[in-house]
């Protein structure tokens, strides 16, 4: 295999897939990438048995054929030579020569048969959507997945299909984000799959926010979403996701309207005092006031008011304030609605009109 381009031409297909290789590895040639070169095309493919990628650009080669190389040093490689440098990647047997200039690199490889890849499978649900819709489905919610629970199922994102819907939820079981999609899909049953939190990561780092469309293939064990550009397959884990429908508060006794960014900012600067391990603050409510409090083993205390719409009874309820944050960073409306059924229960924010998005976050005892 020869191949003569430039440096951005290479490092663009590896950028794409080299978040996927792990910096340590069972396998030795999962710290490999696959790099196939036929006569027009060239493709780069790498995995971690759980996440594929597979990244191709056109391509004019000189001589065709297929390798593994270190993956994270073929990036460094290519990305500290200068910009617009032309390269040469030559394969001899056992190395590979890459040469640029005066800079002349020789790299060991591995057998192409020992590179895992995921076999076709059948498929039968498929859909296509924006590039732009899937990503604010996954940006929307992705952030509530748990990491390295037990509870396997909760470590990753839940995507419902339904008739003319898809819905993505996550939890970690202290709060949890809902979306939903309206689409053009035509099913007569409900079908949900769970996507690791890995792939899920990846996926919502590829996909861009134009109109450009994907095709999502969801087989029994694996899903598979690919563009012209890119294909992406993941395993899927194997549980059964909580009924989230349950969480979800249906008739709330209180509801405060606040500007995002007003609140936003008012717990930035409280949560500098809370407790570091637990990250509880205060909410105090009252008639069109909300007082926002906190205080940590060293008996320091920070406080901040801010005015809201709000006419009811005085009450006040803790929350971890990492788990408000991250919700107001996924709500693009200007104002915030947050909505409880009492003081002890869980609370709902939601955009107040045409809010696709819901986020439920459990109270914390201060």
């Amino acid at each position: 295999m020869k191949l003569t381009t430039l440096r951005e031409t290479l490092l663009n297909p590896l950028t794409m897939v080299i978040g996927v290789v792990e910096r340590r590895q069972t396998l030795p040639i999962l710290a490999n990438i696959l790099i196939q070169a036929d006569g027009k095309k060239l493709t780069v493919t790498a995995t971690d048995l759980e996440v594929e990628l597979k990244a191709s650009i056109d391509m004019v080669v000189d001589e065709p054929g297929e390798v593994t190389l270190p993956a994270r040093k073929l990036v460094d490689i290519c990305r500290t030579l200068p910009a617009e440098a032309q390269l040469t990647l030559k394969i001899n047997g056992e190395k590979a020569l890459l040469t640029s200039g005066r800079s002349r690199f020789t790299l060991s490889t591995l057998p192409v048969k020992d590179f895992p890849v995921v076999d076709k499978f059948k498929s039968p649900t498929e859909l296509n959507l924006k590039q732009s819709d899937l990503k604010q489905l996954i940006d929307s919610t992705q952030f509530a997945m748990a990491q390295q629970d037990v509870r396997y199922y909760l470590n990753g994102l839940m995507l419902e299909i339904q008739d003319k819907q898809l819905v993505s939820v996550a939890t970690d079981g202290h709060r949890l984000s809902y979306c939903h999609l309206d689409t053009t899909i035509a099913s007569d049953s409900v079908q949900q799959i769970i996507i690791p939190r890995k792939g899920v990561q990846e996926l919502s780092k590829l996909l861009s926010t134009d109109d450009e469309m994907v095709n999502v293939k969801i087989g029994s064990n694996h899903i598979a979403i690919i563009s012209p550009a890119l294909s992406f397959i993941s395993k899927l884990i194997d549980g059964k996701f909580p009924d989230y429908d349950r969480v979800l508060p249906k008739k709330t006794e209180i509801k405060l309207l606040a500007n995002k960014d007003t609140l936003s900012a008012a717990l930035t600067r409280t949560s500098i005092l809370s407790n570091e391990k637990y990250r509880g603050i205060r909410f105090s409510l009252s008639t069109n006031k909300l007082s926002i409090q906190a205080h940590n083993p060293e008996k320091e205390e920070a406080e901040e008011e801010i005015e809201i719409q709000y006419t009811g009874d005085d009450i006040e309820i803790g929350f971890n304030v990492n788990y408000l944050l991250e919700a107001l960073a996924a709500i693009e409306d200007e104002n915030v609605q947050i909505s409880m059924v009492d003081s002890s229960s869980s609370c709902l924010l939601q955009q107040p009109k045409n809010g696709n998005c819901k986020y439920v976050i459990m109270p914390m005892r201060l």
